[in-house]
């Protein structure tokens, strides 16, 4: 559906004014707007996982560690596909208020693409540099989101997301190939000059509010040297017509499932070109181990032993 048709149909939960602004500058922020029931039952499943990575001594396809991971202190970058992890996961995308506010921005049939349990632990939480979404996983259409849940307080210090409003309307997308042609999963220094990253708005918040940005928005968010971690839950949602023209590198096991409205019968095409990524097929961890280069040391590692 287009942003035309999209605004056309009444809304369940958003003001039309809210809608407007998403599609305007390319995110919206919901401050508190998931009650504490939710949160608290997020807070017990996320400490759960935390719990379990204390047995994991290097990066697998569930738990992505940083460097310095250890039983006795523990410092997780992500969680891959929580909702395999823990029911509650699962059940709060599918029956918490979220997936109506997404049909409010995407249409009435909503797809699930994928989810992950970002973490930013305290003390040097790594950053995520400036990037788009859309190349990771790119679709038949600008459509898909990514939904991120504060299971807890996020202040400046702590390092939180920020958004380039109105980045989603560059065209073409930027590359997030470097100069010599591999792929490095965030904007050159050169793009990140033109961008006006200085006009970027932070999603600092209380537990229990939602951020929402469309997959052709420029994100990143600095370093957390505070003494407070944060958990980041992320959902990416699409909408219905919109399907992948890559393999999901992360295989959920609920990819591609309606969780609003039906399924659709006809794929809608943008006219827009979408970069596509390399090819996943032999692994991949999360943006934090790309972007500092240590899938590229791995790779390198290989190729010197073969």
């Amino acid at each position: 559906m287009t942003p035309e048709q999209i605004l056309s149909i009444p809304p369940r939960v958003l003001k039309q004014s809210q809608r407007e602004d998403y599609f305007n500058d390319g995110f919206i922020i919901l401050e508190k707007i998931i009650g504490d029931e939710w949160i608290k039952k997020l807070r017990d499943a996320t400490d759960e996982l935390v719990e379990r990575s204390r047995k994991v001594s290097k990066s697998d396809t569930v738990y992505d560690l940083e460097p310095d991971h250890r039983p006795d202190a523990p410092r997780l970058r992500r969680v891959s596909n929580p909702v395999e992890q823990h029911p509650v996961f699962w059940d709060y995308c599918t029956k918490s208020p979220m997936p109506d506010i997404v049909a409010d921005l995407v249409g009435p049939d909503v797809k699930f693409h994928h989810s992950k349990l970002n973490f930013k632990w305290k003390h040097g939480g790594e950053e995520v540099k400036w990037h788009y979404d859309i190349s990771f996983w790119p679709h038949t259409n600008y459509s898909p989101l990514t939904i991120g849940t504060y299971i807890y307080d996020c202040t400046m210090d702590q390092g939180p997301v920020g958004f380039i409003p109105g980045s989603h309307l560059i065209d073409p997308v930027l590359n997030q190939y470097d100069a010599e042609g591999k792929w490095v999963g965030c904007l050159s220094d050169g793009d990140i000059a033109k961008i006006h990253a200085e006009k970027a708005v932070y999603a600092v918040g209380p537990a229990g509010s939602l951020t929402f940005h469309n997959c052709r928005t420029i994100h990143g968010s600095p370093r957390n040297d505070s003494d407070l971690g944060r958990p980041l839950l992320l959902y990416t949602l699409t909408s219905a017509d919109a399907f992948p023209y890559t393999v999901n590198p992360i295989k959920p096991r609920h990819d591609q499932a309606i969780i609003r409205g039906k399924r659709a019968q006809f794929a809608h095409h943008d006219p827009r070109p979408c970069l596509i990524p390399p090819d996943w097929s032999g692994g991949y961890t999360s943006i934090f181990s790309l972007q500092q280069q240590e899938d590229a040391n791995i790779a390198r590692s290989i190729g010197a032993a073969m």
